[in-house]
């Protein structure tokens, strides 16, 4: 079959592989949509310290299936030849102490597909039955593949648990830092988005979000006082792994405040443990997702996060090598782009 393969850093094509047989408690799916994400990028410019070369790229996975285990115990969800599904990609042990207290999303044995693992980017993939979501009547398969990266949107938002009215200062408007402003506003809550790209600040405002701040030109404190009405924001979520984002997030949230760091820093990143105390913020670390496909599902079917309004290209598995060249070179001319890799 083939399938998106890196051998090692900058070199990518599509590569003929053989299909895995599915073990006891794993589906077959034939992949039709395969998202593109930064974490995919890495791997081919050798900055990711988690991708295990060779391997085979994806896991923003909408698929259909194609066999099923046979023991129902193992098929929990009662999925049928045929049922479309998206996949979550984040594999644990269900030992560890993270497992047993229920954060398997960040298991001491994590393997996440694309990653530890080989992933979907193929024309078929073998994947734990129990981890495949239904995909909603209706819902085509490039908009199912968005649902992964919105999961993470979703567990930053949770995490710092936004309600509808406050405002949350998100930082970086890529992919995730976009979807973390649509979802918020899905929520009732006022996203005010930072960057430093200012056309991807324009852009962000043609999908409804209000309030942008170039910090460029402008003086990112000043203007979340000036939007909160002296308030500060109750919530930031940075989206950005920056250092300068993570130390501003910690400024422009107020007192009982809380902030979510779901952007991965390149390194040690120091902050003012005298402000959070002074403040007596609460600060979380983000890491994948956990028990969010149905409502990232929901809010893309549903209409309420349009993710199609950030997918900007889609193209053929054949055509996806050369794509990731020109995304790693030209990175400000994409958002999302979704690969097809069946017909």
């Amino acid at each position: 079959m083939k399938a998106v393969y890196i051998a090692e850093p900058w070199s990518i094509e599509v590569k003929d592989i053989e299909q895995r047989k599915p073990r006891a408690d794993e589906a077959l799916l034939k992949v039709h949509s395969a998202g593109i994400c930064g974490s995919d990028l890495g791997a081919f410019k050798g900055t990711s310290t988690l991708f295990c070369y060779p391997g085979v790229i994806g896991h923003e996975l909408a698929c259909e299936v194609l066999e099923v285990p046979e023991d129902p115990e193992l098929n929990p969800n009662g999925l049928h030849v045929g049922d479309r599904v998206v996949v979550d990609p984040y594999t644990f042990c269900g030992t560890c102490y993270p497992c047993s207290v229920g954060k398997r999303n960040c298991c001491n044995n994590i393997k996440v597909a694309g990653v530890h693992i080989d992933g979907g980017m193929s024309e078929t993939f073998a994947h734990p039955a129990f981890m495949l979501n239904r995909i909603p009547d209706g819902l085509d398969y490039q908009r199912a593949a968005m649902a992964e990266p919105l999961t993470i949107a979703l567990h930053a938002i949770h995490r710092a648990r936004l309600k509808a009215g406050e405002y949350v200062v998100v930082f970086g408007a890529g992919p995730i830092g976009m979807l973390v402003a649509m979802a918020a506003l899905a929520y009732g809550a006022t996203p005010i988005l930072t960057d430093i790209v200012s056309e991807r600040l324009d852009y962000a405002r043609k999908l409804g979000v209000r309030y942008t701040v170039d910090q460029k030109s402008e003086n990112l404190l000043d203007r979340v006082l000036e939007i909160t009405n002296g308030e500060y924001a109750q919530c930031a979520i940075d989206a950005s792994g920056a250092y300068s984002a993570i130390r501003s997030s910690i400024e422009v949230v107020c007192h009982a405040g809380r902030i979510s760091f779901t952007g991965w820093p390149k390194g040690e990143t120091p902050i003012p443990t005298d402000q959070i105390m002074k403040k007596e913020l609460d600060v979380f670390g983000v890491r994948n997702s956990l028990h969010d496909f149905d409502e990232a599902l929901e809010l893309i079917s549903t209409g309420k996060v349009d993710v199609a309004k950030i997918i900007t290209k889609v193209v053929s598995i054949d055509d996806a090598p050369e794509t990731v060249r020109d995304i790693e070179k030209n990175p400000g001319n994409y958002l999302k782009v979704v690969v097809n890799v069946s017909n």
